[in-house]
């Protein structure tokens, strides 16, 4: 990463990293793999995967996937192609992750006369951003070097 970034990029790449790192070992545990049963069997695009897989291996293959992500975001900081598929990894995740808002039952509700959701998935927004950064830093630097 050759562009100059100041500390609050290097901070948010370094949590949306954590993130990913823990939360994909935790999605290779039963307690999440049934918590987050839920929200993907509602998801029209994923919830075919319960036809083909256990509750479990699903959360495993959602947990691989996100600990391919914190290995692509690791290789980004030294290799340039790893830092557009480490992007485009963040990107998907967290348009998925933010899609739960509307194909979940029950997500939204009204309290005191405020509708709120689950900030879990609310939180996402900001990570879905990290994502877009991490992209267009990309393109600058490519930019810059040509």
């Amino acid at each position: 990463m050759n562009i100059k970034n100041g500390t609050g990029y290097y901070i948010a790449y370094g949590g949306v990293f954590i993130l990913f790192l823990w939360i994909g070992i935790f999605k290779f545990t039963s307690i999440e793999a049934y918590a987050i049963k839920p929200l993907v069997e509602n998801q029209p695009l994923t919830a075919w995967l319960y036809d083909l897989f256990s509750v479990r291996a699903v959360s495993n293959l959602i947990g691989s996937f996100e600990l391919l992500t914190a290995m692509m975001m690791i290789l980004a900081i030294w290799w340039r192609t790893a830092r557009k598929i480490a992007a485009f990894m963040i990107i998907v995740t967290f348009l998925f992750t933010l899609s739960f808002l509307f194909t979940s039952p029950g997500v939204w509700r009204v309290v005191e006369g405020v509708p709120i959701t689950d900030f879990f998935i609310l939180k996402d927004l900001p990570l879905l951003g990290v994502g877009f950064m991490l992209l267009e830093n990309e393109q600058k630097e490519y930019l810059c070097h040509r």
